[in-house]
């Protein structure tokens, strides 16, 4: 099994579905613009059951558009192991997609949330909840995004589950009508909206401000 390695100046996000030509690729695109205010970050994406070199289908290239997201040179790509051993935080689509992927590298169950769950966990969070965040300097972001992944994983078994596991996973829509793909980017959507507001907060937060 390769080691994780030691951390890095980059904090890296890697968004996991099943072809990488739907939902994973959105909210790659999705974060990757709404995070674009934040330095050392970089996003990737893969598929547990990707064909190489794939595009995205219309309907998502068009729905990626829509968002602000620019879908024209992806490419899907297969998820391999150093993916997730690389990341600092795995959103996957679905419960599933969480499963194979800490099957795959079971370290990864420290950052690894299907991204409805992150949100559901990371939207309670207080300024007062990222004091320790705050304490750190505004130099080390890398770090800071880092701690708020820890202090979000912190909080499963204290915030309360969802009341339908499928509430934590964003529909598939592939070769489905346009009305399943609006759907799907409704799930993905706000759910992406709250990570970058987590992201953003504890880059941005001050020891005063957490007061």
């Amino acid at each position: 099994m390769a080691l994780r390695p030691e951390p890095q100046p980059t904090f890296t996000i890697l968004t996991v579905c099943t072809g990488n030509i739907c939902r994973s690729p959105l909210a790659e695109q999705y974060l990757r613009a709404g995070l674009a205010g934040l330095d050392h970050v970089e996003l990737g994406s893969a598929g547990t059951m990707a064909s190489d070199g794939d595009r995205m289908p219309t309907q998502a290239q068009s729905l990626s558009r829509a968002y602000g997201g620019v879908p024209d040179a992806h490419r899907a790509r297969f998820l391999f192991e150093s993916h997730v051993s690389g990341a600092d935080l795995v959103l996957a689509m679905a419960r599933e997609h969480r499963r194979a992927v800490v099957a795959m590298h079971p370290r990864a169950s420290r950052y690894t949330f299907t991204l409805r769950e992150f949100a559901r966990l990371a939207g309670g969070l207080t300024d007062e909840d990222l004091f320790e965040v705050a304490r750190m300097p505004q130099t080390a972001s890398a770090d800071r995004l880092r701690a708020v992944v820890a202090l979000v994983a912190a909080r499963r078994g204290f915030v309360p589950n969802a009341s339908d596991p499928v509430h934590d996973d964003v529909v598939d829509p592939y070769r489905r009508s346009d009305s399943v793909y609006e759907a799907s980017a409704q799930q993905l959507v706000p759910a992406a909206d709250i990570v970058i507001r987590a992201l953003g907060r504890a880059v941005n937060i001050s020891v005063e401000a957490a007061r």
